[in-house]
């Protein structure tokens, strides 16, 4: 390739990339603004979801599956036996292998990261998004997004997102980081406005004798 038309690609690209960082595609937006207040109108949620992570070159270093409980701005999250569980003001990360539980205050700062987030407005403010060739996942026809994150300086270089069109849900999520990992993350058996009481979202420390707890409030 000659070097006017390498200088050519290379202008074709840095054009293609600008052009995505300033869209907000419409028809993503009213697809992602459909998700929001879909899930904002349950009352519960709890599904089972999967995570696989790979390196750039696509050998996978880790699978792990749990269970994602949500109530409110309540959530509990079984990964095996790990638990991460909020009522909202508080946050338990209990790790059985250490015998430990740590011990947060949740923030309503826009930096805390929540399970409802990654299923509500999160990318208002943080991601340009164009809409993808629509797919299919797990069987499910889908709408699938990509986004961008607006600031330059986050680890993360994409986010495709993945709509099941008959229920307005996000059912994967893919990360790609700017070192070539992917994350990939599967959400399935999907249920919604079931009874969960509120004390699957506190940390009762007399079910696990002999645990240290390390309050970092």
């Amino acid at each position: 390739m000659s070097m006017k038309n390498l200088y050519v690609t290379g202008a074709l690209l840095l054009l293609s990339v600008f052009s995505f960082a300033q869209q907000k595609d419409p028809k993503a937006k009213a697809i992602l603004d459909q998700v929001s207040a879909k899930f904002k109108s349950y009352q519960t949620v709890s599904a089972n979801f999967a995570y696989e992570i790979a390196n750039a070159a696509g050998k996978v270093l880790s699978k792990k599956s749990g269970v994602v409980q949500m109530k409110g701005n309540k959530y509990a999250i079984n990964l095996g036996n790990n638990k991460i569980i909020s009522d909202g003001v508080t946050i338990w990360n209990y790790d059985p292998g250490a015998k430990e539980v740590t011990v947060n205050s949740a923030t309503a700062s826009e930096g805390t990261i929540t399970p409802q987030k990654l299923f509500t407005d999160f990318y208002n403010k943080d991601f340009m998004y164009v809409m993808d060739k629509d797919g299919t996942v797990g069987g499910k026809a889908v709408n699938k997004i990509i986004m961008q994150p607006i600031d330059k300086n986050k680890p993360f270089a994409r986010v495709y997102v993945a709509v099941d069109k008959a229920t307005k849900n996000i059912i994967s999520t893919t990360v790609i980081e700017k070192s070539g990992n992917r994350y990939v993350y599967n959400v399935s058996n999907f249920k919604t406005n079931t009874a969960i009481p509120d004390a699957t979202f506190t940390f009762n420390k007399a079910k696990y004798p002999g645990v240290e707890v390390v309050d970092l409030r």
